[in-house]
């Protein structure tokens, strides 16, 4: 039996095939449009998926501002942060944070769905989103891709 046949493929920063792709939030609920989003940076769908390795593509969120939450979550969902000081502890709604900047709404979902480590800080990079239709990446010459699609 020919042993090379069945080597597993690690990739590596040269290996890694990366794209640029058009992710459109229109309609689109939070958390589902995040974890698929969150998939394609990682590189989950793709064969020769790495952990260790940032082998996963460009994501380009637009039109982030016609983004969809389910149930009560524009009132009751909060957004906590601590200012670092005694009795700093400051919190928004999603409704608060969305008028302040529906970009970091979505932004906010996927860093959540990254790994907490150096590799989700580098992941994390890869990710652009727009509050409207038009984005600053069309020398990337960028793919239109359907979350749909996906499983």
């Amino acid at each position: 039996m020919n042993t090379l046949s069945y080597k597993t493929v690690s990739a590596n920063k040269a290996t890694a095939n990366k794209e640029w792709l058009v992710v459109d939030a229109d309609g689109q609920t939070l958390g589902r449009l995040a974890s698929k989003v969150a998939m394609l940076i990682r590189g989950k769908y793709k064969p020769n998926y790495t952990p260790h390795v940032d082998c996963g593509d460009n994501v380009i969120v637009i039109n982030a501002e016609k983004i969809q939450l389910s149930g009560k979550k524009w009132t009751d969902k909060s957004y906590i942060r601590h200012t670092g000081y005694p009795g700093g502890q400051r919190s928004l709604t999603a409704t608060e944070l969305f008028q302040k900047d529906p970009t970091r709404l979505v932004e906010k979902a996927v860093k959540g769905m990254l790994p907490k480590n150096k590799l989700g800080s580098a992941l994390y990079r890869n990710l652009y989103v727009y509050a409207g239709a038009e984005h600053n990446q069309e020398a990337q010459k960028p793919k239109t891709f359907n979350l749909n699609d996906l499983r």
